[in-house]
């Protein structure tokens, strides 16, 4: 007989799963104890083996695809067995207990004329009965309007009620005239304009694995680490002429960002506190510096590493970030892509933004915030004059880094990208 095999709860914590990998294909026989799927958790991929022999009938939750812990995973059973009625019970168990439609074409219940019975007197339209002109306490959902009887269904009372229709504008579509949802959710005002209907909705989507890691990695960095923020303005007037410069002679094109992530280099080099991790019970002072760039995907972010960048040069650091964001772009970067930053600097001038402060990223002691180049008046030798002024945050653990080290860090960067002469030497194209 075939027997449900339900999403397992693998954690305590675990409200759902994704299935990473499936081990069986349906038509496979499965021994108790085989080896069936990885499931991904909220805390790691765990192996996950069959309780029952059988063959496999049915899969509830394709490779990649997440589900909440007891819906189906799959069904085991005799080879050639049908499991639609299986599903099919599932699937009623999951849907909706009262369906609207029920509501608005539940009968109402005859009432027997009892007028000649009961001796009612006869006029010129028919029988009357004095019983007639009296509403039975019954009828809660009877409203009078335009000296009449006016009947309608609870939900649809309700509706016109939220929506501040009066009942009297109303024509009901159900049986004997009966106001019913349709009727409200097609009401238009006497102007044949349709009046404004305002419905709250929404959509959810399940967190994304990524999401996941995100959300634990930053909230755990934000509350452990105890981080403060220093923001430094760089003028970047001689910049802008060094890029125009560079950009006429070197094979790629050389971005503001590849120039950063150089003059970064640059002073961790100088500042070795900065390039350093917290590690409980010691710090490490990191002596290779391996700079992560923060790079948005459609699920999050991720942050690739360009390692030994204060040994590279500006071309090479300008192929290798465009490199990883194809490959981020395309789904294609690989654990060893985004391990071992020792440094992070996050950009988003792109985007328009002029100063930000960023969440340090584990296991750094600091992360950089770069905001936008902006045009603004500058003063000058005295004078007033145009300026392009760009700001930076540093966020630092301050279990490991001081302010006045920050400080020092921030002062060398900013001289560096002042005077970009000062860091780059006659192989740094």
């Amino acid at each position: 007989m075939a027997e449900i095999v339900r999403m397992p709860k693998l954690s305590d914590t675990m409200t759902d799963g994704v299935v990473a990998k499936w081990h069986k294909k349906v038509g496979d026989k499965v021994k108790s104890g085989e080896l069936l799927a990885d499931i991904e958790t909220d805390k790691a991929t765990m192996e996950f083996e069959s309780f029952q022999n059988g063959v496999l009938l049915h899969i509830g939750v394709q490779e990649g695809k997440g589900a909440p812990v007891d819906s189906i995973l799959a069904i085991l059973g005799n080879e050639g067995e049908d499991v639609s009625k299986l599903l099919a019970e599932e699937a009623k168990k999951s849907s909706e207990v009262i369906e609207e439609v029920k509501e608005e074409k539940k009968p109402e219940a005859k009432k027997e004329n009892t007028a000649d019975k009961k001796g009612g007197t006869t006029g010129s339209d028919g029988p009357r009965d004095k019983e007639q002109t009296i509403q039975p306490k019954t009828q809660t959902t009877d409203l009078s309007a335009n000296n009449g009887r006016q009947k309608i269904s609870p939900l649809a009372k309700k509706l016109a009620e939220d929506k501040g229709i009066r009942l009297n504008t109303l024509k009901g579509s159900g049986d004997g005239g009966r106001i019913i949802k349709r009727d409200i959710d097609n009401y238009k005002s006497n102007g044949g304009l349709p009046d404004f209907i305002a419905e709250e909705s929404f959509t959810e989507e399940a967190v994304s694995q990524m999401r996941k890691t995100i959300a634990r990695r930053l909230a755990e960095s934000k509350f452990a680490a105890p981080h403060f923020y220093l923001t430094m303005e760089i003028d970047m007037d001689e910049m802008i002429k060094t890029r125009e410069v560079i950009n006429t002679v070197a094979g790629v094109k050389i971005s503001f960002n590849d120039l950063i992530i150089k003059a970064v280099a640059s002073g961790l080099r100088k500042h070795p506190k900065i390039n350093s991790s917290w590690l409980g019970d010691k710090i490490r002072y990191n002596n290779h510096i391996h700079i992560g760039v923060a790079m948005a995907v459609e699920e999050g972010l991720l942050v690739p590493v360009v390692r030994f960048a204060d040994g590279k040069t500006l071309t090479q650091i300008a192929t290798e970030v465009r490199n990883f964001s194809a490959k981020a772009k395309d789904k294609k970067l690989q654990p060893a892509d985004w391990e071992g930053n020792t440094f992070t600097i996050s950009n988003l001038g792109m985007f328009g933004i002029d100063e930000f402060t960023a969440i340090i990223n584990p296991p750094d002691a600091c992360i950089l915030a770069v905001g936008g180049i902006k045009q603004t008046p500058v003063v000058k030798n005295g004078q007033i004059v145009p300026g392009n002024l760009m700001k930076v945050t540093l966020s630092c653990d301050h279990r490991v880094v001081d302010g006045a080290s920050g400080a020092a860090f921030l002062q060398t960067l900013k001289r560096n990208l002042e005077n970009p002469v000062l860091m780059l030497g006659a192989y740094s194209i």
